[in-house]
């Protein structure tokens, strides 16, 4: 098919997207490797992991195999949105670009279902599937018995790049998981779910979940677990496409245009994680979502460190969530005093950190 650009699909298949534009061939991404691997222990994994530099097909790709599964063995699926006012036009945004590519003469709609909780999906009229919002978990346990011909899952997006999760949102996933995956007779059902994103941060609630970020290194291309596989992708032909527009080159300085084009995590900025020398003066433990974080202050060297190895004897513990409040604990408010100062010291990179996980608990509880 060659269009009025000079665009050609020139390969279409089991090992990805090939497209010439002009005298350029241009590669995307290709899940097969992805999705035949084993887990850790040798088993079918249930969760599929994929994130790679952005405009690299991985979502195109992903998209592409749910419809041909549809269209060839009428298997639905389910797409998994965060929010609910994402399911507004859900199937145009699914399908709008797969359909101009890989299926010219299908149509894709959806319709509000149970005042608009999920929304049924068509493909030339016939039930295809659905798309459900994760915000709204609870509310679909009571039409759990409309999924169970659900056979694949579709999230795509699920680091977000400003840090807009659902509250308690590993909770209302794992939800969602079991609502769809019950029924035909089994309690529980394999119903995979394909996962895609760009590297926003390895400190995300997925990745957290599922013990990645103790795991995962800058050159690790996969990865396996208990139940999932993850894979890290960079797709050369994208990167160049990126750092090749005028407009990025303009912004060419910028952190988001090296997360774009290189998989460089967005919000994993290294800087002022270092382990000091000499005597720290203990301040004060933070606990932040479970876990209790020790503050220490350097005086020689000007700043305090934050690691992991609280001093119980000290009298003063911090929260700042009704969440982490307990026995012993003082939970401060947002315009206290003392957070007024730490808020003051961190702006002005008067903190260090062992590591980013110390960095980001901070960062978090200062803001909260």
């Amino acid at each position: 098919m060659i269009c009025k650009d000079r665009i050609m699909l020139t390969k279409v298949g089991k090992s990805g997207i090939m497209v010439l534009k002009g005298n350029t061939v241009m590669a995307y991404y290709d899940g097969t490797k992805l999705l035949s691997m084993k887990d850790l222990n040798g088993n079918e994994p249930e969760i599929f992991l994929c994130t790679t530099n952005r405009t690299g097909g991985k979502t195109a790709w992903f998209s592409k195999f749910l419809v041909k599964k549809f269209l060839d063995k009428k298997e639905k699926f389910c797409l998994v949105y965060r929010f609910n006012y994402e399911l507004d036009d859900c199937a145009e945004k699914f399908f709008k670009d797969i359909s101009s590519l890989f299926f010219q003469g299908h149509t894709m709609e959806s319709k509000r279902r149970a005042s608009g909780i999920f929304h049924e999906l068509f493909i030339d009229d016939i039930s295809c599937g659905y798309a459900i919002a994760l915000n709204g978990a609870d509310q679909l346990k009571k039409y759990s018995h409309l999924f169970n011909d659900v056979k694949r899952m579709f999230f795509d997006e699920f680091q977000s790049e400003t840090n807009h999760y659902c509250p308690d949102e590993i909770r209302k996933f794992i939800s969602v998981h079991v609502s769809i995956a019950r029924g035909q007779g089994e309690q529980v059902r394999y119903v995979p779910v394909y996962m895609c994103g760009n590297a926003v941060t390895i400190i995300n609630p997925y990745y957290v979940a599922l013990g990645i970020c103790d795991r995962l290194r800058d050159d690790t291309k996969f990865l396996r677990g208990n139940g999932y596989v993850l894979e890290q992708g960079f797709i050369q032909s994208a990167s160049d496409a990126i750092m090749s527009s005028g407009f990025n080159k303009a912004f060419a300085n910028d952190n988001y245009v090296a997360y774009s084009a290189q998989n460089i995590y967005l919000n994993d900025n290294m800087a002022f994680v270092e382990k000091p020398d000499g005597y720290g003066r203990y301040i004060c433990t933070i606990r932040y979502n479970g876990t209790d974080f020790a503050v220490r202050e350097y005086s020689e060297l000007g700043f305090l460190y934050v690691d992991t190895r609280p001093d119980y004897t000290y009298p003063t513990k911090i929260t700042v969530t009704t969440d982490d409040h307990n026995v012993n604990y003082v939970m401060l408010k947002r315009n206290d005093f003392f957070l007024s100062n730490m808020r003051y010291l961190f702006e002005r990179g008067a903190f260090r950190f062992k590591d980013m996980k110390c960095k980001e608990a901070i960062l978090k509880a200062l803001s909260y």
